[in-house]
């Protein structure tokens, strides 16, 4: 993990930032009043909590490291022309993750309608004001993805006009194929639900000249996902940049082949009149994502993946001390790639339902998120808990059951 010392160094390589930490007009520190930090979120009411459920939208993601707030701030401080800060910011995410280009997007739903949009128009301007309206532009039409992997993310290439088809087998894929075909694609967390795996996926896209995706928002770590899709081929990557990475929650990356991001890029702010514009990304969120993402790349991960355990372990131990409770840890294949704790009761020992549990560890002191399950049982992450929070949660959590206790 990189410091503030070496995140200057390592920045001013940027010819456009070579200041933007707040050279220009800074002054003294002597001279700047102090004022009191707000906390606007105990002035407007609003309920924080020891995350120990994982990234989801719902619960604003992950908390970004000292060095993205840092970067962020500091990029506030100066103008810059946005589209040199993307091209800057891509070359750096690009070389990192194996591929041609990069850009950063508003969140991974964003990569995936641009992405898309860039397959569609090409460098084309005429056609890039014309999205979502395909008809008589000569654009193509058609995007194909296996049923299995149809579970709403699509609606993200469905913004550009494109209609959907589905299918299940290897012959159904390469029937469906035809004049209006745009692209493949793929969705990395259900690839488990579909007859026809990556590798075949972007074989049958290159045989037959159109582009392939990947979908692959929640699929980090491990780490060499961000590397291992570039390599096997697909010609456009999507990731969220505010899960595992800890960059801003509003933010992902697009990556993959440079004529596509280069088109892509043609619907994205600054530009107007184009599906993208409302898609827009600051600066500082830019600047964030890669120093977040750069971050990420250098870290141990091995004695990360420890301290997730350990802590994991400290609360299992604690909920599994209470007669009638049991724990299980696994590690999903798919998405979330954490080790993930499941404990379950037995309702003739203890009698709580997981909604009223889950409820009482939200309204407690403090408030507390994990996640439902099936029957009797719920689920616990613990790579979004600070340090020490793993104490608390295993002792609120021991509480809540042995009060449920027959």
């Amino acid at each position: 993990m990189i410091n503030r010392r070496d995140l200057i160094k390592h920045l001013s390589t940027f010819p456009l930032i070579g200041g933007f930490l707040g050279q220009s007009g800074l002054e003294p520190a002597s001279f700047v009043a102090k004022l009191p930090v707000r906390n606007l979120a105990k002035e407007l009411g609003i309920r924080t909590f020891i995350n120990a459920a994982g990234t989801y939208t719902m619960m604003t993601g992950s908390l970004m490291q000292d060095e993205v707030v840092e970067t962020i701030q500091g990029a506030a401080k100066d103008f810059m022309m946005l589209d040199e800060v993307q091209t800057k910011v891509g070359e750096k995410i690009a070389a990192l993750t194996h591929a041609e280009a990069a850009v950063v997007t508003a969140g991974c739903f964003s990569a995936l309608t641009l992405g898309l949009a860039g397959v569609l128009t090409g460098m084309d301007q005429k056609k890039v004001e014309a999205l979502p309206h395909l008809e008589g532009t000569g654009m193509k039409s058609e995007v194909i993805i296996q049923k299995g992997h149809n579970i709403g993310y699509s609606h993200a290439l469905t913004n550009t006009g494109c209609k959907i088809i589905q299918v299940e087998t290897l012959e159904e894929l390469e029937k469906a194929i035809n004049e209006k075909t745009a692209m493949l694609w793929f969705l990395n967390i259900q690839s488990d639900k579909g007859q026809v795996m990556h590798e075949k996926f972007v074989e049958i896209g290159k045989k037959n000249g159109i582009p392939t995706m990947i979908d692959m928002a929640a699929d980090v770590p491990p780490v060499e996902n961000l590397w291992k899709f570039n390599d096997m081929g697909f010609d456009l990557v999507c990731v969220s940049g505010g899960k595992a990475m800890r960059g801003p929650q509003s933010a992902g990356i697009l990556m993959g082949k440079k004529h596509l991001i280069d088109a892509a890029r043609l619907s994205m702010p600054p530009r107007g009149s184009t599906i993208g514009r409302g898609m827009k990304v600051n600066k500082e969120e830019i600047l964030g994502m890669y120093v977040a993402l750069d971050n990420f790349v250098k870290m141990d991960h091995k004695k990360e993946w420890k301290t997730w355990e350990d802590r994991i372990n400290h609360i299992a131990n604690a909920a599994k001390s209470v007669n009638g409770v049991t724990t299980n840890v696994t590690v999903p294949e798919l998405g979330n790639h954490t080790p993930t704790l499941k404990v379950s009761w037995d309702p003739a020992k203890v009698s709580i339902a997981v909604k009223v549990l889950q409820e009482n560890l939200r309204k407690g002191n403090p408030s507390i998120e994990i996640m439902p399950a099936e029957n009797n049982s719920l689920t616990i992450t613990a790579w979004m808990l600070k340090s020490g929070e793993e104490k608390i949660v295993a002792s609120r959590l021991k509480e809540e059951l042995s009060k449920a206790v027959v």
